[in-house]
């Protein structure tokens, strides 16, 4: 005949153990000591407090396990429940061969030619908007191209010094708007393959509205004048023109496949037997 458990104190309890009781001491002292060290930085009453803490979770701790320590009984099942499960076997995934581990997103990238493709259009769009929207302030055409290289000719403060032709502007507001087109396209080429189901709705509104919100947050400090003169909804109507199309554009390009597949002998240049990549038609069965 089996004998009836024996708890920890050696009182028979069928069907139940006693286990040591729960107790949140540890976690006042612990939270005391790191207020002791805090006040080192800060200030003498977040020391004091933290001493306190400390004192009561020692005292307290102690009290739970000294002289008799603390127990909680908890029923214990006769028999433990059964595991069970639909699949009995792992599943394997076929196309992990060699050193590859776990994928890294994204698996596919476009090239640097799809981003100088799209910041290429992108700008032209942009420029075009700017010229629609100098004809219709009646300020000309020339106004929003000098208003991009005011802040290298602080010269021009009036708005018919700014409206007028100056070809040194134009050359000015040409690189920048050229290089800043490249930049950003180049960014979208880099960013669009992580939101592969919505690009267009990430390039062409969420991106251009966040770096708009941006240059007006600081455009006071980098430009004044520009700040001062600047038509803030043309300014995010040109933005969304050039998102959408820079966008489009890239998203229609081919895209390449990363290297991760390949094993890292083969990335590092390395030629020896078994270095090639085995993935896909050339994986050997």
């Amino acid at each position: 005949m089996a004998s009836e458990p024996l708890t920890p104190n050696g009182r028979e309890n069928a069907g139940a153990v006693d286990l040591p009781a729960p107790t949140a001491w540890p976690i006042v002292l612990a939270f005391g000591v790191a207020l002791l060290f805090a006040g080192l930085v800060t200030s003498i009453s977040i020391s004091i407090l933290g001493a306190i803490l400390a004192a009561g979770g020692s005292i307290g701790w102690f009290c739970d396990v000294l002289p008799v320590e603390q127990h909680e009984s908890v029923p214990v099942l006769a028999e433990p429940p059964a595991v069970k499960t639909t699949r009995p076997t792992v599943d394997r995934v076929k196309w992990a061969t060699g050193e590859l581990v776990r994928a890294r997103l994204p698996l596919e990238i476009y090239p640097i030619s799809a981003g100088v493709k799209g910041g290429l259009a992108g700008g032209v769009v942009m420029a075009v908007l700017a010229v629609i929207y100098g004809i219709a302030s009646r300020h000309g055409v020339w106004y929003p191209i000098n208003l991009l290289a005011i802040g290298f000719f602080p010269a021009l403060q009036t708005t018919e010094q700014i409206a007028a032709f100056h070809w040194d502007a134009l050359l000015i507001a040409t690189i920048v708007h050229l290089l800043t087109s490249l930049l950003v396209g180049l960014l979208y080429g880099a960013t669009l393959p992580m939101f592969p189901r919505r690009p267009i709705l990430l390039g062409g509104f969420i991106a251009p509205i966040l770096w708009s919100g941006l240059l007006h947050s600081v455009l006071e400090i980098i430009n004044p004048v520009l700040n001062r003169r600047i038509a803030w909804p043309w300014f995010v109507i040109c933005q969304i023109g050039f998102g959408v199309v820079a966008g489009i554009v890239v998203s229609h390009q081919l895209r390449v496949r990363t290297w991760q597949y390949f094993p890292f002998a083969a990335r590092a240049g390395v030629e020896a037997t078994g270095t090639k990549d085995t993935t896909d038609e050339g994986r050997q069965p």
